[in-house]
């Protein structure tokens, strides 16, 4: 715990056996109660290292997705009795140690969510990321920036925490169960005005380390283009589409 708060870690899995064990090993466990893993129905010895480690296991019977993890990652942590959730990507890509600064933001009662950033400080190209995928993160973010009305760094990482009451607020569930729903859930947090902090954090980028391909990233950079140009619906009170449609309230 945390100030008095629940601190559960949620790791979206698949095929992260080889990487797992030393993602779990250097959390700041002094303050985390419990660590989630969720198998999006893996074919390799992801659970069961999970369970060798005492870590919670959920498992998906089949593959769901990026999204449809998460969405049984945070349901998991509420029912758990989260007061602060972070997701750790148990491929080792992003520095774990670095959880607990991310709490301490959300803990502190000055953010409900905290983003770990590739691109604060500079270290993205310098852990590996490919250079195309730089320039498409680099170009994608300002033009979600624009639409959206905020001031990221970068709305791709995949290290973020949040507090219970956004979980509680933000219809998640209504998001994609693909790679985008990462990007619909950011649109919603900024368009309903929550507080949102950002850290840097070195990324690293190796072979067991998971990335999308290309026609994949294509797909998803499509898929940003269409969440930022709905949000700026939202946001001048146009139209709203379902994501957004909480917003009307």
């Amino acid at each position: 715990m945390l100030n008095g708060q629940k601190i559960i870690v949620v790791m979206p899995a698949y095929h992260a056996g080889l990487t797992l064990e030393q993602t779990y090993r250097e959390l700041p466990h002094d303050i985390i109660d419990e660590v989630i893993l969720v198998d999006d129905n893996s074919h390799d010895n992801t659970v069961t290292v999970a369970e060798s480690l005492g870590i919670t296991v959920i498992k998906h019977n089949e593959n769901r997705g990026y999204g449809g993890n998460q969405k049984t990652c945070y349901q998991t942590a509420l029912a758990h009795g989260a007061d602060i959730v972070v997701m750790v990507h148990p491929d080792y890509q992003y520095d774990p140690k670095l959880a607990g600064a991310m709490i301490s933001m959300i803990a502190s009662g000055i953010y409900d969510a905290a983003l770990g950033s590739r691109i604060l400080g500079g270290g993205a190209l310098k852990g590996g990321m490919p250079y195309w995928k730089y320039i498409a993160n680099r170009f994608l973010t300002a033009f979600e920036n624009l639409l959206l009305g905020a001031k990221l760094s970068e709305y791709h990482t995949g290290y973020r925490a949040f507090s219970r009451e956004l979980l509680e607020n933000i219809p998640f569930d209504d998001n994609s169960e693909d790679f985008v729903f990462d990007n619909q859930m950011l649109a919603q947090v900024i368009l309903a005005d929550y507080a949102l902090g950002e850290i840097s954090v070195p990324t690293k980028y190796f072979e067991a380390a998971s990335s999308i391909n290309f026609k994949r990233s294509v797909q998803y950079g499509i898929g940003v283009v269409g969440v930022s140009i709905v949000g700026l619906l939202a946001r001048c009170k146009l139209w709203y589409h379902p994501i957004f449609s909480f917003l009307k309230k």
